[in-house]
């Protein structure tokens, strides 16, 4: 796995002897100060060039770099992008495009999130990079959410829960899973997570993307807890991680609402407690709710 030193030594190499290359950005978190990185840490380079079709005839640039195990190829308008991973390791997510993009750069007001998260110019043949704003790092701190946002997460995931109970009643485990880890974790418990981190870090951190750094930012009885929420196949067990998972939502949105001035809708959670906790004690060949 290459060290950073020599990785951008390997591209910086290379692309001085390209003339089609004119320039060279590092995003994401390498490019970040405040940013949490390790050996596994993957690079993103933004290469822009004076005619990208003729640049995207052959990939065997890519060979400059390694021993190839894998190559994604992808288009979105005018980017095209190369996500590969060497055999020692080095991942590499490339994004290609016109230096015409770049020199708009200059000309913006305002960065969009990608870079004000963090960037470093590389290379730059044409000097036209001078014009672009610093980044201020802030673009993906977690932010307070609004009262409607707040209330609507909380509404949605009480009333989600009544899917993964029925379904764990009907033995249908596959789509109690999805809902229970894939609907109300992610779209509903973890931004809950993320905001009980803000308020215990007064709104300065990022815990990254889809929770890769909770653990680093969560006390340890609210990790235990959380960890507390995982299950495997059985469906006893799911209806537990169900009830846990509700507990710990509903004690980081009282916290979060508490510090933010928000409502916390208590008679809805004890209606919702009250149809799980019925649907649990429903006898399997039950044919009424009663």
């Amino acid at each position: 796995m290459k060290q950073e030193k020599e990785m951008l030594g390997l591209l910086l190499d290379w692309a001085r002897k390209e003339e089609n290359v004119r320039t060279i950005l590092m995003t994401s978190s390498r490019a970040n100060p405040h940013a949490l990185t390790d050996l596994f840490t993957d690079y993103d380079f933004e290469i822009f060039v004076e005619d990208l079709d003729t640049f995207m005839l052959d990939d065997g640039w890519l060979e400059q770099f390694g021993s190839l195990i894998k190559k994604v190829s992808l288009q979105d308008g005018e980017w095209r992008t190369r996500l590969v991973l060497y055999e020692d390791g080095t991942k590499i997510d490339f994004q290609i495009t016109s230096n015409d993009y770049v020199k708009s750069l200059a000309s913006m007001s305002e960065l969009s999130a990608k870079y004000d998260n963090g960037y470093k110019v590389l290379l730059d043949k044409d000097g036209v990079t001078k014009g672009i704003k610093p980044p201020s790092y802030q673009a993906y701190i977690t932010k307070p959410p609004a009262e409607e946002v707040f209330a609507d997460i909380i509404n949605s995931f009480w009333g989600d829960t009544a899917y993964v109970a029925n379904s764990l009643w009907r033995d249908e485990l596959y789509f109690a899973k999805y809902m229970l880890d894939s609907v109300i974790r992610t779209h509903y418990l973890q931004p809950a997570i993320e905001w009980y981190i803000g308020v215990h870090h007064e709104w300065s951190v990022n815990p990254n993307k889809y929770g890769r750094w909770f653990k680093r930012y969560l006390d340890s009885e609210t990790w235990a807890e959380l960890e507390a929420t995982y299950a495997g196949a059985g469906l006893e067990e799911n209806w537990e991680a169900l009830f846990r998972m509700a507990d710990l939502f509903s004690r980081l949105c009282q916290e979060v609402g508490a510090s933010l001035g928000y409502p916390y809708p208590f008679e809805y959670e004890q209606r919702m407690r009250a149809y799980l906790n019925k649907v649990w004690d429903l006898p399997l060949n039950a044919e009424r709710f009663q």
